[in-house]
């Protein structure tokens, strides 16, 4: 039996300016989140996933489609609706005024929480947080992991069954950024639904169950990691590179593979059996590879496109 629905979008669309001025954000996007899953939302920069998020939230307005947001219509009964929401932004929006408890004690206070019931939920969160040692530090004395993880806890403050994420692990280091997966993950666990954006395909795969790729505001791709990758992208790459990469792509690598893209000097080679492949490649000289399985980052490329997005 599957879960019950906690976010639902139908048909959404929202467009700023008129007439040839007008850009459209968000052009027809549905979708549902499950209860207890980690469901993805990936695409380019200006793909509409910041502008989904607020539209999800009730802080901008459609222009047409539906929303329900833990079982109440929004952007009608979107207030009621976030006191049941964490949210943790894509910047520290941190008061620097306050130590640490007390950031989470004032932000606690937003969702009409009494003090005493909010100082009792404090330990427990600088603990899941690993900040219990900085409860009475400024914010200026937090490193960027430290504050990121702070804005996770201070999401939690009000025990919300879903928390929208945007790009929360951008900007951290490899050891911060392993420590908030191991915090979301512990957040699953416990049966809390999570709404993520992300730029990092390895992120999206460790932790989604499910995803959606849209860009320019419209879903092009939606399922589990592993189904995405099994549908749309051949099951091996051979990434090809060196002086002689682009002239074996044209001699060897293009008749021996599914398909080839070519990126500055690298030569991405995919295909179902890479043997043939790596046959060959071990008798060119000027050329180096690697053989790796087809990952979320390679259909990524392929949906969206190589070219830079500002």
């Amino acid at each position: 039996m599957s879960e019950p629905i906690i976010l639902s979008a139908a048909n959404l669309r929202k467009s700023y300016g008129a007439g040839a001025s007008k850009n459209v954000v968000i052009d027809g996007l549905s979708f549902a989140l499950r209860r207890g899953e980690c469901y993805g939302l990936l695409g380019p920069n200006g793909a509409g996933k910041t502008t989904t998020l607020r539209l999800c939230l009730g802080l901008t307005a459609a222009d047409s489609g539906q929303i329900t947001l833990v079982d109440r219509h929004v952007p009608q009964d979107a207030r009621p609706a976030r006191l049941r929401v964490g949210v943790v932004p894509q910047g520290d929006n941190l008061d620097p005024d306050f130590t640490v408890a007390e950031n989470l004690l004032v932000f606690g206070r937003y969702f009409g929480i009494a003090d005493n019931e909010i100082r009792a939920r404090i330990p427990k969160l600088l603990e899941f947080s690993n900040l219990t040692s900085k409860k009475d530090a400024r914010i200026g004395e937090l490193s960027g992991g430290m504050k990121r993880r702070l804005t996770l806890a201070r999401a939690l403050v009000n025990d919300p069954d879903l928390i929208f994420m945007d790009e929360p692990t951008t900007g951290l280091d490899p050891q911060a950024r392993h420590m908030i997966w191991e915090r979301l993950k512990t957040l699953l666990a416990e049966g809390k639904t999570i709404f993520l954006t992300t730029h990092f395909m390895d992120e999206a795969e460790r932790l989604c169950n499910r995803l959606a790729v849209i860009d320019h505001g419209k879903m092009i791709a939606e399922g589990s990691p592993r189904e995405l990758i099994g549908q749309h992208i051949e099951a091996q790459v051979v990434e090809v590179y060196g002086e002689n990469a682009l002239a074996w792509a044209e001699a060897e690598g293009r008749r021996k593979s599914a398909r080839i893209e070519i990126s500055g000097e690298t030569v991405f080679c995919y295909t179902n059996d890479a043997q043939p492949l790596l046959d060959g490649l071990q008798a060119i000289n000027g050329v180096r590879y690697i053989h790796r399985p087809a990952n979320l980052e390679d259909l990524f490329l392929k949906l969206t496109g190589r070219e830079m997005r500002d």
